[in-house]
């Protein structure tokens, strides 16, 4: 099963992210948010990239 087709937790860090009211922050607020948001992307890019990575390692060395 592709973990593309599991329902997403209705407790969901990421979802609760999207539906924050983002009218109470000032712009320095948007900002810090909007780098550390920028922070955990590449964060997660990397750790991807290295699961990709390894999947590809343990692939090539059971293939014949």
């Amino acid at each position: 099963m592709e973990m593309d087709d599991l329902p997403r937790r209705k407790d969901d860090p990421a979802a609760q992210l999207g539906k924050q009211d983002l009218d109470p922050f000032s712009v320095e607020e948007l900002d810090e948010r909007i780098a550390l948001l920028e922070a955990e992307i590449a964060r997660c890019r990397q750790k991807k990239e290295r699961a990709v990575n390894h999947r590809a390692s343990a692939d090539s060395l059971f293939k014949r």
